[in-house]
């Protein structure tokens, strides 16, 4: 009798054994799954974040130009359209430019 309580234990140390095995597998698949969710979820967080620092970036000198550029056109494609009869607005002023200091 003591050789089958011998086999009946290593049946259960040799179940116990592969249940362990089976979990540890599944719980591997699950973490790898959740950490590839997280490294996409973190990426796209760093794109729209790299999107909202190019919103928030002030204009640079070349973007102010072809905005004045583009507003001059307009202006003179309003005046076009408003008729010869008036006369074209008065030229701006170009904008100061700024200084690295201010003086009193």
């Amino acid at each position: 009798m003591p050789a089958r309580k011998n086999s009946r234990a290593d049946a259960v140390r040799t179940a116990a054994t592969q249940a362990i095995e089976a979990t540890a597998g599944q719980a591997a698949a699950s973490t790898q799954r959740r950490a590839q969710q997280l490294a996409g979820d973190l990426s796209q967080a760093a794109g729209r974040f790299r999107d909202t620092l190019d919103d928030l970036r002030p204009p640079t000198g070349d973007d102010l130009r072809l905005l004045h550029e583009r507003v001059a056109k307009l202006e003179a494609r309003i005046a076009k359209l408003e008729g010869s009869g008036r006369a074209a607005p008065a030229k701006r002023k170009a904008p100061a430019k700024r200084g690295g200091s201010a003086k009193s």
